[in-house]
């Protein structure tokens, strides 16, 4: 398929120029300077400063781990910012549409009402996959986005390449693949794809696996082209000094990060043979990522008998296809514990 990235630009974004702060006009290589260029307070408190707009440091610390370019990375406030981004880069309010599979993520029908951007929803097939045909046969030439999340949230299952596949190579949109749990799955990110599919938009975070959801930030990785367009409509201070600082000195302590990546994947197994053995469970699903999702026999109840005890996990019966669910976060060793003993605890 022959991919045209300037039929899916906004007619506005496409001759928009982005805001030049004063960061961006000098980049300071690192001489000693006088620096009265952006009316800033010139008392030395840490943060006194505006941060770096796009954020240099650690997007060359991000590219290096990931084997890509720089160029190919957009940072954001959280992944949230991420995708609303893209939406209002090229989604025209009113006219267009987008697709997304339920049960996902919640946020993609969110935006999609802030948007006003139309949300054509293909219900996932009963083994929580794609129903491909379907979403073919629905989209039409104002479709412009497709969400997948894989590992998906709230069914913690990998979304099968040979489907994704297709939808790269028949979709004229962007396939944007939400990996918010990547790091729990044993499968290769969809990065390594990124040179193959001038359509694929890959995001992630360092809120799951790197434990910094606090911070709030979000990875977009995609083509240069895509990045460009989205770097047009960024605010341009979006990701602040303290976030920035955070996650790279998070993200430079690789071997801390893989380690407790290895306690949880353990736990998630224990967690998983245990839910098992509980009375009232009657299915649990495989996960590929930091939490599992189980069928109970009343979700309403078992969630509110759980919360009585202090245990608070989420209950999910009111997604499509996950009647009767509740999912579990995998904790530390201690908090799956006390969550084992609570679930046979009650009769």
């Amino acid at each position: 398929m022959s991919f045209d990235l300037d039929k899916i630009i906004r007619e506005n974004v496409k001759g928009l120029s982005p805001y030049s702060s004063a960061r961006d006009e000098y980049v300071s290589d690192g001489s000693k300077m006088v620096f009265l260029d952006a009316n800033e307070n010139p008392f030395d408190n840490g943060v006194n400063r505006y941060p770096d707009p796009k954020q240099r440091s650690l997007k060359a610390l991000l590219a290096a781990q990931r084997g890509i370019g720089e160029n190919n990375i957009l940072l954001g406030n959280g992944s949230d910012e991420v995708l609303d981004l893209l939406f209002r880069a090229f989604c025209e309010p009113g006219e267009d549409n987008v697709i997304t599979l339920p049960p996902t993520y919640g946020m993609y029908g969110v935006l999609c009402g802030i948007n006003n951007v139309a949300n054509r929803s293909i219900l996932l097939e009963a083994n929580f996959q794609p129903n491909v045909e379907a979403i073919l046969n629905t989209v039409d030439k104002n479709s412009k986005l497709v969400f997948i999340c894989s590992p998906n949230n709230p069914t913690g299952n990998t979304i099968s390449a040979h489907k994704i596949e297709e939808l790269l190579n028949t979709f004229d949109g962007l396939v944007v693949i939400d990996e918010a749990y990547i790091d729990f799955s044993s499968e290769q990110s969809w990065i390594a794809k990124l040179l193959e599919y001038p359509n694929l938009v890959v995001t992630q975070t360092l809120s799951k696996a790197y434990g910094m959801a606090g911070i709030r930030l979000g990875i977009c990785i995609a083509s240069e082209e895509v990045i460009g367009v989205l770097n047009k409509i960024k605010p341009p201070y979006n990701v602040n000094e303290l976030t920035q600082q955070r996650a790279k000195e998070r993200v430079s302590n690789e071997k801390v990060v893989q380690k407790e990546i290895t306690a949880i994947l353990k736990e998630r197994q224990l967690l998983k043979d245990a839910l098992a053995d509980v009375s009232f469970v009657t299915k649990v699903y495989p996960s590929d990522a930091n939490f599992i999702l189980a069928k109970v026999d009343d979700a309403s109840i078992r969630y509110q008998q759980l919360l009585e005890k202090g245990i608070v996990v989420r209950n999910r019966t009111t997604q499509p296809l996950c009647e009767n669910t509740l999912r579990f976060t995998v904790g530390t060793p201690d908090e799956n514990n006390t969550l084992i003993k609570a679930l046979k605890s009650i009769v």
